[in-house]
């Protein structure tokens, strides 16, 4: 099948960073085609899966605090007009951790922004939160208004109004060295004709573009489980546990949401992944290595079982800043992408930057920028 009509931007990809900037285009008059190889927020995709947190807090790190106010306003906004509310739950996110300059500078940063927050000395916590194990926990900062994303319905949501809005959605899988002029071709023999095309393949942009992300883009394994909660006990969800973060161990989780039993995951980068073939099973080591965080945390879920598991993958930069630019040789080609973990939540943000980049030529942020992007990694954003 030969497709004619052409486009103004065909965007690859319908995660959460390609759905936002479909939509954006879509909000500013742009005739957009939105293809994605498995579907929006699909099983295998870093956006995919039921939650994601949203929250303020980044350090000293401005830049992603402000990104994080302005697309909590507008996942908000989206979630109200389709009356969606529910799509966010304003659980709250807890910081713990030991009160060192990170955390400092967070509330600095929070103050500076007027973002509304609590912070919680260690007795404070302990009479607060009576079901969390708080050693070596001397700090703590509560945002309030932070909570979670239902992340792979939320994607969807997206991708219905930029629909609404007037994009095309098309089930297709790109031919990764098919780029030649205003054309692309598909698997299926396909051609996708626009004037722009913008590459949000999150942890396939290595595999699409091994020369130039192939040793830029790093994905990782990450192993998720959900423990469930005692019969009757209100301890593990909302309001009486926030969404939490022990900034020291490098482990966050949710409370019961949707009464899916409480969430823990570990933000350490784990072993390197194939977003196509590595296993979806959770390994026995990972699922012991969590069990026994939950047993010292949560000392009432000791020996809970584990109700659900779910492997997914970061798809990390050198630095954890994202991928936002052109292709070094291609002028009508972007890259938006490098997640690292932490972008979920910008995808609005994002979006909104990659839609001013390309139709006004706005001021680039250096720090998105290809020339960055090293292929030795030194984590800088958290």
């Amino acid at each position: 099948m030969i497709t004619t009509k052409k486009y103004d931007v065909a965007v690859i990809g319908a995660g959460v960073f390609g759905a936002w900037t479909a939509w954006h285009l879509c909000k500013r008059g742009r005739r957009v085609l939105l293809v994605d190889a498995y579907g929006p927020a699909h099983s295998r995709a870093s956006s995919g899966g039921e939650s994601r947190i949203i929250r303020m807090g980044y350090g000293a790190d401005e830049l992603y605090t402000r990104w994080s106010q302005r697309s909590l306003a507008q996942w908000k906004e989206l979630f109200a007009g389709s009356h969606q509310q529910s799509l966010f739950q304003q659980t709250g996110v807890l910081w713990l951790a030991r009160n060192g300059p990170r955390e400092q500078h967070t509330v600095e940063t929070l103050r500076r922004c007027e973002i509304p927050h609590h912070i919680l000395k260690h007795a404070e916590l302990t009479r607060r939160y009576p079901q969390i194990n708080l050693d070596n926990i001397e700090f703590g900062i509560l945002e309030e208004f932070s909570g979670v994303l239902l992340a792979r319905r939320a994607v969807a949501a997206v991708v219905a109004d930029a629909l609404r809005l007037g994009a095309e959605y098309r089930l297709a899988q790109i031919v990764s060295d098919s780029a030649l002029g205003n054309e692309m071709k598909t698997t299926a023999g396909e051609t996708i004709s626009a004037g722009r095309f913008v590459f949000a393949c999150g942890a396939w942009l290595g595999k699409l573009f091994p020369e130039i992300l192939g040793t830029r883009i790093f994905p990782t394994r990450q192993e998720v489980f959900f423990y469930g909660i005692p019969a009757g006990d209100w301890r593990f969800a909302a309001p009486a546990l926030p969404t939490w973060l022990f900034q020291d161990d490098q482990v966050y989780g949710m409370p019961d949401i949707e009464s899916r039993g409480l969430k823990i995951a570990f933000d350490h980068h784990g072993p390197p992944a194939d977003p196509d073939t590595q296993s979806r099973l959770a390994s026995p080591e990972a699922a012991v290595e969590a069990s026994n965080y939950v047993a010292h945390r949560f000392p009432a879920l000791r020996g809970a079982p584990i109700v659900e598991s779910r492997v997914c993958q970061y798809e990390n930069t050198s630095s954890g800043d994202f991928l936002i630019d052109r292709h070094p040789s291609l002028e009508n080609v972007w890259f938006a992408g490098g997640g690292s973990g932490h972008g979920f939540k910008h995808g609005p943000a994002v979006g909104e930057y990659v839609a001013s980049q390309m139709l006004h030529n706005a001021e680039p942020e250096p720090r998105f920028s290809l020339a960055t992007k090293k292929t030795v990694q030194h984590r800088a954003v958290y």
